[in-house]
């Protein structure tokens, strides 16, 4: 599958003559030899669905327990893959010569109670089916009694688009209510789409995730911040908010045990909602339309807000588990290709009736599975690459990309050193496909290498198909792209070869409607892996090329993420 002229044999230079009264030099070491091009496809042959599915069974089965950090199961799931990098004949990736890389984090679980009283009446809600409420401070209860409540739009603050929903107000005590995602601005000139000049249009930025919001919230003084879920927007129906925010809650150790950060987090139903707005006085639709406009000021509700939240804390010892394929070139082994994939899920919830277990198969059992056959292929070239190549399956992505971000934050190998992350995050279980998708498409030149050895496999690349669900700032390679690192991250196509139009786009939508983030992400017995091996491919193919060529991707003109990567090189 590898073409022809990304591998070629390299000739040594001859010396130039010495002078005669010179003492002859030593020859330099000659340069390794590049495996042949039929050498390079045998390699690759090793990514098979076969193998892809075995690692999924293993991961994904109930005696890991959804591989919850700090639990049995997520010991067994970093033995797991530490062992299989010691069968490929991988060296340890920690410099200290182990395979793990320690992420402290604490734990919190969290009984949370909640009341709103609007227009002196009181509404009703009951935990886990019309809030969650949790705390990110490291402390046994957090206490907010009768908070004023005020709508703040889509509490941005976004200087490049003019736009500040506070206008001033100062939120010290208040618990603030918001809408998810970004502002969704029409465009003047076509009312049915959004204008791509205002928070990039259909695509999500920064500012409409969830972790924005209650970052500002955090940097504002709020007393307690709640997010309005609705499921377009938010990209994902309430059980999702439910599942992922209930049970024990991880988060890095912190020296400050995170009281910086807003006393409570919380997300309501658009049903409580309403009611809140109604129960105000006020309609929730004309304010949504409103909080569209640069002149939205925020709303006082005549309601408030108490939280109790009553909390167990321990503190966790994690791992990113880390592998290392050393360079073959001299001097270029200490500059390093990245691959990584979270390893880790929403383990067990007891208080679930029937099936328990998180077992996350897809997400992201899948990607560790591609991430142990790249690792594997890699190890199978009869000469590694010039560059050292890394495998990183981190921790803790679930809870906030948590074992990404101690990597970006304390990497092993400095990252002015490595000059590309490949991240995968939910493999293509449902058979090949003519496309595939590029999340966050055109930050960086990664992708024109990508797409030149896709097209030469007859395949075609597309930009995310959903760029509204902010996928780019969901995943580990977010937090590495933060600190400069030029990365890629792929999703599946949707036109699939043999099917009918419109079936890879109806398997996508049905895994987030049934699957994501529930008990029942499991191996179905119609996946076909045949289309993740075909992907993986692609990612070897493009990883190999950089890790032996002679330029460094960069990040495009426009990427917020430009002036780090420069900043961090030139320092």
């Amino acid at each position: 599958m590898l073409m022809k002229p990304l591998r070629t044999g390299l000739c040594a230079s001859a010396l130039a003559a010495l002078s005669a009264c010179a003492a002859p030099a030593p020859a330099p070491a000659p340069a390794p030899l590049l495996p042949t091009f039929a050498q390079a496809q045998q390699a690759e042959a090793v990514i098979t669905p076969d193998q892809i599915l075995q690692h999924i069974k293993v991961l994904a089965s109930d005696d890991f327990e959804g591989r919850l950090p700090g639990t049995p199961g997520g010991r067994k799931a970093v033995a797991y893959i530490m062992d299989q990098f010691k069968a490929i004949g991988l060296q340890p990736g920690n410099p200290d010569g182990t395979y793990l890389q320690d992420v402290p984090l604490v734990g919190i679980t969290g009984t949370p109670a909640m009341q709103m009283t609007a227009g002196g009446k009181a509404i009703k809600l009951d935990a886990g089916s019309d809030f969650v409420a949790t705390t990110e401070r490291f402390v046994p209860e957090v206490d907010v009694k009768d908070s004023p409540m005020v709508f703040v739009g889509y509490g941005v603050q976004a200087p490049e688009y003019g736009w500040d929903d506070y206008k001033g107000l100062d939120v010290k005590g208040k618990t603030i209510v918001m809408l998810i995602n970004d502002p969704a601005i029409p465009d003047p000139n076509d009312p049915g789409q959004l204008d791509p000049k205002m928070f990039k249009g259909k695509a999500m930025t920064y500012y409409g995730r969830w972790t924005y919001k209650y970052e500002i919230a955090s940097k504002l003084g709020a007393a307690a911040a709640i997010i309005i879920h609705e499921t377009k927007p938010a990209a994902y129906p309430w059980d999702v908010v439910e599942h992922s925010w209930t049970g024990e809650q991880f988060k890095l150790a912190a020296a400050d045990q995170n009281m910086s950060k807003v006393p409570v987090e919380s997300w309501i139903t658009l049903d409580k909602a309403h009611e809140l707005f109604k129960d105000s006085g006020l309609d929730f639709d004309q304010l949504k339309q409103a909080a569209l406009s640069r002149d939205f000021k925020p709303v006082p509700l005549k309601a408030t807000a108490s939280f109790e939240i009553k909390n167990t804390v321990r503190k966790v010892y994690s791992h990113n588990v880390v592998a290392k394929l050393e360079g073959s070139d001299p001097t270029l082994k200490d500059q390093y290709i990245l691959y990584t994939a979270h390893w880790d899920h929403l383990g067990r919830k007891p208080s679930l009736k029937g099936d328990q277990i998180f077992n996350g198969a897809a997400d992201n059992a899948s990607g560790v599975a591609g991430l142990l056959a790249l690792a594997k292929a890699y190890k199978a070239l009869p000469v590694a690459p010039k560059r050292s190549v890394l495998f990183v399956a981190v921790t803790g992505e679930e809870q906030g990309l948590l074992g990404s971000k101690q990597y970006a934050e304390h990497p092993l190998y400095p990252l002015t050193k490595t000059l590309a992350d490949f991240n995968m995050d939910v493999l293509n279980t449902y058979g090949k496909t003519r496309d595939i998708q590029i999340v966050g498409a055109g930050q960086n030149d990664i992708e024109e290498t990508f797409a030149r050895i896709a097209s030469a496999e007859g395949r075609t690349i597309v930009p995310d198909t959903s760029p509204e669900k902010g996928s780019y700032y969901r995943s580990d390679q977010f937090e590495l792209a933060k600190e400069g690192l030029p990365s890629l991250y792929i999703k599946a196509g949707i036109d699939v070869i043999g099917k009918p139009e419109g079936y890879g786009e109806a398997k996508a939508k049905d895994y987030i409607a049934h699957d994501y983030h529930s008990p029942s992400d499991e191996i179905k017995p119609d996946w076909d892996l045949s289309g993740a091996a075909a992907d993986l491919k692609l990612l070897f193919e493009t990883g190999d090329t950089i890790a032996n060529g002679s330029t460094w991707p960069k990040w495009k003109d426009g990427s917020e993420f430009k002036a780090i990567r420069e900043q961090s090189l030139g320092q």
